[in-house]
């Protein structure tokens, strides 16, 4: 069939300011598709139950330890931040000016910040890549420069090296006609092909900083390196070497080609990354012959008009087999999870760790119990999907070495895995109309059900009956169906906050809440038709099972009586619309980027107040610019970095019609990128 373009029969209806080849090429245009939930299982609303309870921030990484660790934080210089970090968690709010709403073709910061472009597509990444030429693209070239749209950042100081750090970013998706002069969407060629596989994956980078300001350059240090779509990962847990994920270029079922679809992630205590593979369902044309399997795959969302009624968007089916579900089924079972990359050891064989579950993993990220217990948290971003935790049976080795690196990184292949449960204390007083509760606060209490156990020999046992421990771990959604988990409005990021403990959840949107025959609004969740997204507060019983929760913002134009800002005064906030990724600064302030503001203005970057008087306090720091997305935020104490995601993405832009022409101006064709702000005369951040 002829793959049309998609704003030709997608009518977007103020949901999302998303562009529709935005909506294709990132997700499969996942919102446009049948819901693939279609489980009966409980939904909140009629759960009646009753549900009882190495490095600190260096670098923009919240590298999470025991609930205390706070007093660990080094001294900001000021009265207010060594009173916050006296008492952790109390907070201390942000000074500076908020940033209007606006629709400018630029990266907007607050008064008094400076910025720069750190690395943009194209960039090199190691010593002999070849110098960028965006119309005479090489596969060869790509493999050795800074993949397309950047998602998530994480910045890890070099020790022995004064003000340099480890830059490791990953490539979420690529837009071909956004990368390519004349690009035809029904006959890519095969040097397309290639390049849009090496510009996925990561990028770990050296960079150095300057004195004086938090410029960041790039360096060829030991230990650059690019991940593609064709580098090799290792499989661990369950899934490895099951008849599921067997192919006929890997019989052994525990070989992997490359990553796809990387979002969020997060920096482990032991100095690794952690990534999510999210929407990997959209880079598999073709059909199952097997009605199983096509059962299966349906519920991952394979098959889908979106995903080009069984041709995905690039066609990379026609270039090799793999993506072809009807020549190899099982090829996509080998995607959709949390991988696992050592960015000090160039060499290494990046991990899939299947225990830990197969969804579309938006992040993972790390907590720590005070007896070494490891807990990680992560979402399914998708319409109506569940929040998962995975609890360490090993504890974590303390320690700087690479020995202790190699051993911590077995530490996620063992344990149970979770999937949540919520219930509202407010029964009767949610109508979908996003009205607070009489007691001025959305607020319940969830339990965690055991999925999946895996032993120390990487075997597992299911907790659900009637699945196979490798079902439970390779079709993870199916199990989360089984045990009647909640259906959240697309849990995104999650964040444990290095300071208090509590865990908070980026609810980004969900259009179809309370359409006929899903799921109605509920507390956790409290508007139908959510175009705008809220933010989940957990008080976690990390490594055990009950936890109470509620809402700390419900955000939205602050005008309009369906936003909460957690009591705070909503005519002193700034609009706020899609969360999507989340991080904390050195003083405890949760800080978000948003993605697909439906308030029609750019994205940005927001802080919040969590504690003290100001608690709901939320002001934008930074816009980006037209048709981009903000992802990666990195708050240091005296940097600011975020990604800036597919800047000029907008419906009738392409590389023939730019859409932007950030980050370098005049005519030029606009490049996702890694931007850093910082504080003029190099004072503290926000404070």
């Amino acid at each position: 069939m002829s793959l049309k373009p998609l704003s030709l029969f997608v009518k977007h209806d103020g949901a999302s300011s998303r562009s529709s080849v935005t909506c294709q090429y990132k997700c499969g245009n996942a919102c446009f598709h049948e819901v693939p939930n279609t489980s009966a299982g409980e939904y909140f609303g009629d759960i009646v139950a009753a549900i009882s309870r190495r490095r600190v921030f260096q670098g923009g990484a919240a590298l999470v330890l025991a609930a205390g660790a706070g007093s660990l934080l080094a001294a900001c210089g000021d009265d207010k931040a060594e009173a916050a970090e006296a008492n952790p968690g109390t907070g201390i709010g942000t000074d500076f000016e908020a940033v209007a709403p606006n629709k400018e073709d630029a990266l907007v910061t607050a008064k008094g910040y400076e910025q720069s472009v750190v690395i943009r597509w194209g960039d090199p990444v190691v010593a002999d890549a070849p110098k960028w030429d965006f119309a005479n693209q090489t596969a060869a070239a790509q493999a050795k420069q800074f993949g397309f749209n950047n998602d998530y950042a994480a910045l890890l100081p070099i020790e022995g090296k004064d003000n340099a750090f480890l830059l490791v970013v990953n490539h979420e998706y690529t837009t071909e006609p956004a990368m390519f002069l004349g690009y035809n969407p029904d006959a890519p060629t095969r040097e397309q092909f290639e390049i849009a596989l090496a510009a996925h994956g990561l990028s770990v980078v050296e960079v150095k900083g300057e004195s004086g300001s938090g410029k960041l350059t790039p360096v060829m240090g030991q230990y650059n390196r690019r991940i593609t779509g064709t580098t090799e990962f290792k499989v661990t847990g369950p899934a490895a070497g099951s008849d599921f994920l067997k192919t006929s270029a890997d019989p052994t079922g525990a070989k992997v080609l490359g990553t796809f679809n990387n979002c969020s992630g997060g920096v482990t205590p032991w100095g690794t990354v952690l990534s999510g593979e999210e929407n990997f369902n959209q880079y598999f044309g073709g059909v199952a012959a097997d009605a199983t399997v096509q059962a299966r795959g349906k519920r991952y969302g394979l098959g889908f008009p979106g995903a080009g009624q069984g041709e995905m968007p690039r066609r990379w089916e026609t270039f090799d087999k793999r993506f072809d579900v009807a020549a190899e089924p099982n090829e996509s079972n080998r995607f959709g999870y949390v991988i696992e990359v050592d960015p000090w050891d160039p060499t290494g064989t990046p991990v899939k760790h299947s225990a830990m579950g197969r969804f579309k993993h938006e992040s993972a990220n790390i907590y720590v119990t005070k007896d070494g217990t490891v807990v990680a948290y992560s979402g399914d971003d998708e319409r109506f999907e569940y929040m998962y935790k995975f609890v360490s049976a090993k504890k974590i080795q303390p320690g700087d070495t690479a020995a202790a690196r190699k051993a911590n990184m077995t530490i996620l292949d063992e344990g149970t895995l979770y999937v949540a449960k919520l219930t509202g204390d407010h029964a009767g007083q949610v109508d979908g109309s996003g009205k607070v509760p009489s007691d001025k606060g959305f607020t319940g209490k969830g339990q965690w059900i055991p999925l999946l156990q895996t032993g120390a020999d990487g075997k597992g046992k299911s907790l659900v009956e009637g699945m196979s421990a490798e079902e439970v771990a390779v079709f993870t959604r199916l199990a989360g169906d089984k045990v009647g988990a909640t259906k959240m409005d697309r849990p995104e990021d999650f964040e444990p906050n290095p300071l208090t403990g509590k865990v908070y959840v980026a609810l980004t949107n969900n259009k179809n809440r309370g359409d006929e025959g899903k799921a109605a609004a509920d507390e956790a969740n409290p508007r139908n038709q959510n175009k705008n997204g809220q933010i989940l507060e957990l008080v976690d019983n990390h490594a055990g099972t009950d936890f109470t929760w509620s809402l700390l913002l419900v955000c939205g134009d602050p005008k309009t009586a369906d936003t909460y800002f957690a009591g705070f005064d909503k005519n002193k906030v700034s609009p706020i619309s899609c969360p999507d990724n989340l991080a904390f600064d050195p003083h405890g302030n949760l800080w978000i980027s948003t993605d697909g503001n439906a308030l029609k203005s750019n994205d940005g970057l927001f802080s919040v107040v969590l504690e003290g008087e100001k608690r709901g306090e939320t002001k934008q720091f930074l816009t980006v610019p037209l048709g981009a997305e903000t992802c990666g935020p990195i708050v240091t104490k005296d940097r600011v970095m975020v990604c800036v995601q597919h800047p000029g993405e907008l419906d009738g832009a392409s590389a023939d019609k730019p859409g932007s022409h950030w980050p370098d101006g005049g005519t030029s064709q606009p490049r996702p990128a890694v931007v850093v702000v910082w504080k003029t005369g190099n004072g503290k951040i926000g404070v």
